[in-house]
């Protein structure tokens, strides 16, 4: 199953995990990602701690804790790689999981897109340091 097929059918909790160029570590609750025909990954942010870590370090960490008994997930390695603010094709994505109003009218958002580094299962192998 594709990562776009994963996350278009399975219930859970997204995190990701950023920090500034100081090595200040943040994490914050995100809806699914929105995979693009490049390959690419793409989240949704206010202008936020998240987004503001980006700016000065473009390495993340998503992590996804699906539904259900057990420890189940993803965790997902990402890169900035660029973004857009305030786009077409931002608004056309947020109608899937706020197809109502903003509850925050007037703040930007942003389509803040990724490199998928790597791709590992949320607990067991495949962590081992190299």
């Amino acid at each position: 199953m594709s990562l776009e097929e994963y996350f278009e059918t399975t219930a859970g909790t997204g995190i990701l995990a950023t920090s500034d160029r100081d090595g200040k570590v943040d994490a914050a609750v995100y809806s699914r990602p929105h995979f693009m025909e490049d390959g690419s990954m793409a989240l949704i942010m206010r202008d936020r701690l998240s987004h503001a870590n980006l700016q000065d370090n473009p390495q993340a960490a998503f992590l996804f804790v699906q539904e259900g008994k057990g420890y189940q997930g993803k965790r997902l390695f990402l890169t900035r790689v660029r973004e857009e603010k305030n786009s077409d094709l931002l608004f056309r994505l947020r109608q899937r999981t706020y197809p109502e109003k903003d509850p925050f009218p007037g703040d930007p958002l942003f389509l803040v897109f990724f490199k998928i580094e790597k791709e590992l299962p949320l607990i067991g192998p495949g962590d081992e340091v190299s």
